[in-house]
């Protein structure tokens, strides 16, 4: 069973001081003067040459690094006081020095961090002064009232200074750790817009998942339900068609079991591809099994080269596996290729996909090609849609999607 943590709910004893608030007294003025240091040589030295090509990199250098500064804090903060501060949303994922830069410097979960270390020093000085001073003053008056030789009147005083400031002491230690805690709490955390999205992401990923495994459920219903039955209706059918071969006066009625037979035999083939088009059975052993199979019907020969070692979520996978159907069905009846590729990889936590022909040309998004919805759907799943179709001839599109919902 662990021990109450502050904040849990638990009332501890009013004298107590827990020995994390003791080691966050000590060590918190110097780690706080360094914090301030690092803030005011950044922005001088950032500020100072920001009129310069490398100004606004060390800017956003140093803005990097307090975002880093400030998660050890609040690691510091989780082991000495208990309080568990939540992660702030990751810095945008930017490609090329002029977007990491400008990243950076729009980070506001940095510039917090920024803020925490220059806030810190003041309540690090307050928290030194109420653990540590305070009963340090309580004790050195009474030692020195007690041997100076000063008028009663004020060794009384001064030794009545003891006791006081040896109450006083826990009271205003723990005053000072809880505002350390909200400090951390408000400038090291997420901010409200960023939990808002997080509870949204969260919502959205349980709705995914929700959709996903209700349409596996009502595929295997199909399957093993209707089409069965459909299956059977066929064959007893089929029995029929057989038992009236012997009888010539029953033409008519041969006629109509065979005609329900062929209509039967087009409804199963329509329910199957129906099924395939809700939950494609390739994909019950993964994109890697799917894809291969999907290749294989495209109009075009189509050269495949899969290299994802992690299996993505569920309806990442379906995402996926119908806009690369999509595409391959843009190829065969739209851009006049003789051949394709789809190369499939994974680039640190994102899947990329890409779809490329030899054909004319010339498709854009939003031209009526499928292309529009395409990115809706991929948009849905926090994917991206890059398209490149010179009139020149060949398109290339790439699909990038997160390995998790």
């Amino acid at each position: 069973m662990t021990a109450p943590r502050p904040g849990d709910g638990v009332r501890e004893p009013w004298w107590r001081i827990r020995p994390g608030a003791l080691a966050m007294a000590l060590t918190g003025p110097p780690l706080s003067v360094l914090g301030a240091a690092y803030v005011a040589v950044v922005l001088y030295t950032g500020g100072l040459l920001s009129l310069t090509l490398i100004g606004l990199p060390l800017l956003a250098v140093g803005l990097r690094g307090a975002r880093h500064l400030g998660r050890a804090h609040a690691r510091l903060v989780r082991a000495l006081l208990g309080e568990v501060v939540a992660a702030p949303a990751p810095p945008v994922a930017a490609g090329g020095p002029v977007r990491w830069v400008r990243g950076a410097l729009t980070d506001v979960s940095a510039w917090r961090g920024m803020l925490y270390l220059l806030l810190r020093l003041p309540v690090d000085l307050l928290a030194f002064v109420a653990t540590i001073g305070l009963p340090v003053f309580g004790v050195w008056s009474a030692v020195w009232a007690l041997s100076s030789g000063e008028p009663p009147w004020l060794v009384a005083a001064a030794v009545a200074c003891c006791p006081a400031a040896l109450a006083l002491t826990p009271v205003a230690s723990r005053a000072m750790m809880d505002l350390h805690r909200l400090l951390a709490r408000t400038l090291l955390g997420p901010t409200p817009s960023q939990l808002r999205v997080r509870t949204l992401e969260r919502a959205r990923s349980t709705a995914l998942t929700e959709s996903d495994r209700s349409l596996r459920q009502f595929e295997r219903d199909l399957h093993d339900g209707t089409q069965a039955q459909l299956v059977a209706i066929a064959m007893t059918l089929s029995l029929t068609a057989d038992a009236l071969d012997g009888a010539p006066h029953l033409d008519r009625p041969r006629a109509l079991v065979a005609r329900a037979r062929t209509q039967t035999d087009a409804a199963i083939a329509e329910l199957r591809r129906l099924i395939d088009g809700i939950s494609p059975a390739a994909l019950d052993r993964g994109l890697l099994d799917a894809l291969p199979r999907l290749t294989e019907q495209a109009g075009v020969p189509v050269t495949l080269t899969v290299d994802v070692p992690e299996r993505p979520d569920p309806v990442i996978e379906r995402v996926a596996y119908f806009c690369v159907a999509e595409l391959l069905t843009n190829v065969s009846k739209h851009s006049g290729a003789t051949r394709a590729s789809v190369d499939a990889d994974l680039v640190g936590k994102q899947l990329r996909i890409t779809v490329a022909d030899n054909g004319a040309g010339g498709a854009r998004i939003g031209a009526g090609s499928g292309l529009l919805g395409l990115r809706e759907r991929l948009a849905a799943v926090d994917g991206t849609l890059r398209l490149d179709s010179p009139p020149s001839g060949s398109t290339t599109a790439v699909l990038e999607l997160p390995v998790r919902i």
